[in-house]
């Protein structure tokens, strides 16, 4: 098995290029978030911290949608991007931008006008819905800008330019964290907003990363936009896009709401406050320790899809294979690096940053332990179905294994721990970990199947494009 590791240097050199930029991204934006907790945990008592954790609950479903419309998009681009087809990626950009763009727009007409019934839907504590229902009245509009950022954002990194996801975010994670010293404080003389000025905060820098990325967008020219192509990409590709990005949309809709449904049984549990608010620090500190982990996935996805464009079908299941052992392998060391600095070093060093109470500070410690034990299977898991599967074209199949271990069984097993059978938070977290044991087992058959190899590029509106993404003359 481990014989599949031995690619060659040239493939580990490649795989470094593409993956040393996208957990550079993720650091940044994982950060932000962290940032976020940590200027709003600086406010007193845990209802604050609890609050954004709250509101945060329906944004990471939205997310996970904009997720899912880029790796769907992904698919496509990275294949097209093998057999040099510029125009047909403007094509599929101009399809992201149009629904990612109507989603993220409902959503932010909903929790703008409807902010309490919204978040009411997530918790029944009286004192958290509140504060939760203004800053996502405020912050739903953010991912408007957003979302069509990260579709531009994510075709570059699928035709091999990851740095500008870096860059781009960065001028975010920057003006963010300044933004929350104004505007939560009251600094520079502007009003003292609390939790609705972390809101205000993430809505300015999403706007500024927005224009930051048009600017880009409008004078990049290794990839040039194609306007009338963006404007109407043509129904033969749209039947393509949504042959492949639907199920992926889906896969990350209905796995967001699932996971959304954890906070929400624990905010129906006794001491929900204490236990949100060890979630949204806990949450924070597994984003930030575990990018290099979940890196591999996109890399894999690129490298995968980039492969079956160019003809190479032939290495492509040696290829997922070594993607799969590195995964595994990294998740592996990290866990163990997180459980032990879970227990030696955030319980002197951090959790007193932030605030929290003694019953979160457990519980926290408690919920890094467990997500550490797991996480070699989650990065394989992640692996591969968001970078094997989905860049081999099996989206279906990928999206199955996805699924069925959160609907069937580890949703279950959550709810009645904390909600028939009131048990502690430890049952309920140990519940949700039982997801990745059965998927990694799923996911391990159909890879070994070798059915997940699929060449998805049976539409192009133009060849002769070079690959470097300019024009033939």
């Amino acid at each position: 098995m481990f014989s599949y590791l031995h690619r060659g240097k040239g493939f580990y050199r490649s795989m470094g290029r593409l993956a040393l930029p996208i957990i550079l991204q993720n650091l940044v934006t994982n950060s932000l978030g962290l940032v976020d907790t940590f200027m709003v945990g600086s406010l007193p008592g845990d209802a604050p911290m609890a609050a954004v954790s709250l509101a945060n609950i329906p944004i990471f479903v939205i997310l996970l949608v904009i997720f899912g419309l880029q790796s769907g998009s992904s698919v496509l681009i990275s294949q097209f991007w093998g057999k040099g087809d510029t125009d047909s990626i403007n094509r599929v950009l101009g399809i992201g931008v149009y629904v990612a763009g109507a989603i993220t727009a409902a959503f932010a007409l909903v929790t703008f006008f409807f902010p309490l019934q919204f978040m009411s839907l997530f918790s029944d504590n009286a004192e958290l819905i509140p504060i939760a229902a203004g800053y996502a009245r405020i912050v739903g509009f953010s991912y408007l800008f957003n979302s069509v950022t990260q579709v531009y954002i994510a075709a570059h990194r699928s035709m091999e330019n990851p740095k500008l996801g870096l860059y781009i975010l960065s001028v975010s994670m920057c003006s963010n964290t300044f933004l929350n010293w104004v505007f939560i404080f009251g600094n520079l003389g502007a009003p003292a907003l609390g939790v609705d000025g972390a809101a205000v905060a993430t809505l300015s820098s999403r706007i500024l990363e927005f224009i930051v990325m048009a600017v880009y967008a409008l004078h990049n020219r290794r990839f040039k936009l194609r306007p009338a192509l963006i404007l109407r990409p043509g129904r033969s590709l749209l039947g393509s896009y949504l042959r492949y990005a639907t199920p992926v949309v889906v896969n990350e809709t209905m796995w967001g709401l699932g996971t959304a449904l954890y906070p929400t049984i624990m905010g129906h549990m006794e001491g929900s406050t204490e236990i949100l608010a060890a979630y949204a620090l806990s949450g924070n500190i597994e984003k930030v320790c575990t990018v290099a982990v979940f890196a591999v996935a996109g890399t894999a996805a690129i490298i995968v899809g980039r492969e079956i464009g160019a003809g190479r079908s032939n290495t492509v299941y040696e290829v997922g294979a070594a993607m799969n052992l590195v995964a595994f392998a990294g998740g592996l060391i990290i866990g163990i690096l997180m459980i032990l600095a879970a227990h030696l070093l955030f319980g002197p060093l951090l959790y007193p940053i932030f605030n929290l109470s003694g019953a979160a500070k457990e519980s926290a410690t408690m919920m890094l332990t467990v997500t550490g034990a797991f996480l070699a299977l989650r990065s394989f898991n992640s692996t591969n179905i968001v970078g094997v599967l989905r860049g081999g074209g099996d989206v279906r199949a990928a999206t199955v294994i996805d699924l069925t271990p959160l609907w069937l069984v580890a949703l279950p097993l959550a709810a009645l721990a904390g909600l028939v059978f009131r048990q502690g938070i430890l049952w309920v977290y140990l519940a949700i970990a039982s997801e990745q044991a059965v998927k990694f087992f799923l996911g391990i058959w159909r890879f070994r199947s070798g059915s997940w190899i699929n060449d998805v590029t049976c539409i192009s509106y133009r060849k002769g494009t070079s690959h470097s993404g300019t024009e033939d003359n």
